[in-house]
């Protein structure tokens, strides 16, 4: 079985440039050019572009204020003075009005584009540009095809979604992602009539985002496998094996935080673990991030294209319908082969 790949051009207009990392801005790592290598590298599936979709399961996942701030973010920011006074033209906060702040005060709406940046925006990281709303919104239409055609029969579909979208939370963003695509194809799934959907997080860092939209909903599961945040790995406060739901959610989510260094055979075990705690779902989504390979920047975990095709097999095994979503995964170099790799594992 040759996967379908649903893809958009619209998806490389995000242009990041660059990041402010403790206050030093480095080079951005998740680059336009993630989708041609692997597209490059899924040649032999069929391709599909995404198909428009209106806003009614994107709003079902995320406040209407963050959809709006970030559809008009980068030309509000164009129209002020940011680039002629700093040289910035691309939206980064400097303001978080976080609890330590507010102190239990209510606080009034912030006036000015840099202030109200961080009330949505919880990192310096993730810059707001030109192209970003269009990327993050063809991305989250690339992941609603991918639906699609699993809906009309196919067994398994592949989105090439970028920028990627596990750490976006209902009212907010981060971690370089911007809307929160396996969180909307979830509830795609949930919407096209599937009871029961798991979401399994391969990427390298854990989704605290989808984390956050299911985290009190039994009908989705969220398990996720990823560097310990105990050892100083983004997101930090979130991915702890204690976090396992709330509410109705309660036992629903499942996190797998592993040590620096981890290899192919406690990570597929790890894979191993998830499938057997989604196997009574009838639909899945695959958060694929492939960051977690050894040649990744991004994550000190050591895992192989072998580690990605087991990964697949495991997964594909559950023999319920999947859409295969795109996160992470920055060393253009091997990116594309990892990719193919877990998606040959998924079919066989």
């Amino acid at each position: 079985m040759r996967i379908p790949v649903v893809w958009s051009p619209a998806t490389r207009k995000h242009v990041p440039e660059h990041e402010v990392w403790v206050g030093v801005p480095t080079p951005g790592t998740e680059l336009p050019e993630r989708v041609d290598v692997i597209l490059a590298a899924l040649q032999a599936h069929p391709l599909h572009q995404a198909t428009p979709h209106d806003d009614r399961l994107l709003t079902a996942v995320h406040d209407e204020a963050l959809l709006e701030f970030l559809a008009t973010a980068a030309d509000d920011w164009a129209r002020g003075p940011y680039d002629e006074l700093v040289g910035q033209d691309r939206v980064v906060p400097y303001f978080f009005p976080t609890d330590a702040l507010l102190a239990g005060m209510p606080p009034t709406p912030p006036a000015a584009l840099h202030g109200r940046a961080g009330v949505y925006c919880y990192d310096t990281m993730t810059l707001v540009g030109p192209g970003t709303w269009e990327a993050a919104r063809a991305a989250v239409d690339v992941a609603l095809t991918a639906v699609d055609l699993v809906t009309a029969g196919e067994r398994a579909a592949y989105a090439l979604c970028r920028p990627p979208g596990h750490h976006v939370t209902p009212r907010g963003y981060g971690g370089s992602c911007y809307l929160n695509n396996a969180a909307v194809a979830a509830e795609a799934l949930r919407a096209a009539g599937h009871e029961r959907v798991a979401v399994v997080d391969l990427d390298a860092h854990h989704g605290n985002g989808t984390q956050a939209v299911f985290w009190e909903r039994p009908d989705v599961r969220y398990g996720s496998l990823h560097v310990d945040p105990a050892a100083g790995w983004f997101p930090h406060v979130f991915g702890h094996a204690t976090e396992t739901g709330a509410g109705a959610g309660a036992g629903t989510t499942r996190n797998l935080p592993l040590p620096e260094g981890t290899g192919d055979d406690r990570w597929v075990g790890s894979v191993g673990e998830l499938a057997d705690w989604a196997s009574d779902c009838d639909a899945l989504v695959v958060s694929l991030g492939v960051d977690a390979a050894g040649d990744d920047p991004e994550s000190p975990l050591q895992v192989t294209a072998d580690g990605f095709r087991a990964a697949g097999r495991l997964l594909g095994a559950l023999g319920v319908p999947s859409v295969l979503v795109q996160e992470g995964g920055y060393d253009l170099m091997s990116m594309g082969g990892l990719v193919a790799a877990y998606l040959d594992g998924h079919a066989g």
